[in-house]
């Protein structure tokens, strides 16, 4: 008999805790809608109490206490209730002139004027804002929400005993969005590494990189290995970007066996150190076209064998490109600074190689290595 009244008791239980759930966002979404106009009016009175103190004692309390108010509106509210406190705002700074008796003075003129000039600015970032729908600084919490979230996907995984790898990405003049970018993923003894160049470089490729980081991420380790340029060479098309190209290297590693696949779209040849010769070899083979400029196009692979003490290394056209100076002159400079570390092992040369980098900052750069102990 406790059975059916078990029953019948967890239904009423799951009803009470839906309304609960469901009352607690509704009052959640109230206060929200309420938040943003209760701030308007504690600022429009923080605004008229300030005017009263600064009439009162004109000798004590600047003109210039009206600024901070300004930007607070500013960064808190709408473009809609900015306006409204943006009229508080001048119309006490013309009361409180003209009770000062001062309103025709030099000095309070110019101060009128920069705040109204503040106003003007805060009014601008609060509109740019706006167009993301969000109030105050959550667009600027979620952009930097998302650039991080995304940036995890570039993170190298945890590799087996016997087995290394570094990445090194720095933008153009030190900024905090790169034109290049590296998506990474390893499903059991398998490691997939992309790592690619976007037309443009720093915040004006920023963007771009974003959401191509998505994308490729989801694509990495859901499909064979040879169809993963062809299927983002398709994403790109689909985009209709004015500068929508890239270009990239994709790498496959059996991590088990040391076997890897190296296919290129328009990216600069892959290089591999072979510990038995102590040199390091350029894959000078066939390569594919860049990615979003056309279909139907091919994208061949080079395969070989990491042994003991092997390495393979990505990297970006930032690390080797040079005005007036050839490629090649690059990747020769890039493999000379490669040789003068190699006697104490591959760490840290990843980010050497970007910091030598002849562009220096002003062009991004990335390198990825993968090494064999």
């Amino acid at each position: 008999m406790e059975a059916p009244s078990e029953v019948v008791t967890r239904p009423r239980v799951s009803a009470r805790w839906h309304r609960f759930v469901r009352n607690h966002s509704v009052a959640r979404a109230r206060w929200s809608r309420l938040a943003e106009p209760a701030t308007a009016v504690l600022l429009a009175l923080g605004v008229i109490g300030a005017a009263f103190a600064m009439a009162q004692y004109p000798n004590y309390i600047p003109f210039s206490a009206y600024i901070p108010f300004a930007v607070l509106a500013g960064l808190l509210l709408t473009p809609r209730n900015l306006a409204a406190v943006d009229l508080v705002l001048l119309v006490s700074g013309g009361v409180t002139a003209v009770v000062r008796g001062d309103a025709g003075g030099p000095i309070l003129i110019m101060a009128y004027l920069v705040l109204a000039a503040i106003m003007v600015i805060m009014f601008w970032v609060a509109s740019s804002r706006a167009r993301l729908g969000v109030q105050g600084t959550l667009g600027e919490s979620m952009l930097v929400d998302l650039r991080d979230r995304l940036r995890t996907q570039g993170e190298l995984p945890d590799l087996p005993p016997g087995w290394g790898a570094e990445l090194s990405v720095l933008s153009a003049y030190g900024d905090s969005f790169s034109g290049d970018f590296v998506v990474t993923s390893k499903t059991g003894d398998v490691l997939e590494i992309v790592l690619v160049d976007v037309s443009g470089k720093g915040i004006a490729a920023g963007t771009r990189s974003l959401l191509l980081s998505g994308a490729f991420g989801g694509l990495l380790g859901s499909m064979p290995v040879d169809r993963f340029l062809p299927a983002a060479n398709s994403y790109l098309m689909r985009q209709h970007w004015d500068e929508g190209f890239a270009t990239a290297a994709h790498a496959y590693v059996n991590l088990r066996t040391g076997e890897f696949s190296i296919g290129s779209a328009g990216h600069p040849p892959a290089v591999r150190f072979s510990a038995g010769s102590g040199r390091w070899e350029v894959f000078e083979g066939e390569e594919g076209p860049v990615l979003g400029v056309t279909e139907g196009l091919g994208f061949p692979r080079t395969c070989g064998v990491l042994g003991r003490g092997d390495a393979l290394l990505l990297y970006t056209d930032g690390v080797i490109e040079t005005r007036n100076r050839d490629l090649r002159d690059g990747i020769d400079r890039m493999l000379g600074t490669a040789e003068q570390m190699i006697s104490r092992g591959f760490q840290g040369m990843a980010e050497k190689m970007c910091a030598a980098a002849r562009a220096g900052e002003t062009d991004d750069r990335a390198a990825v290595l993968v090494w064999r102990r």
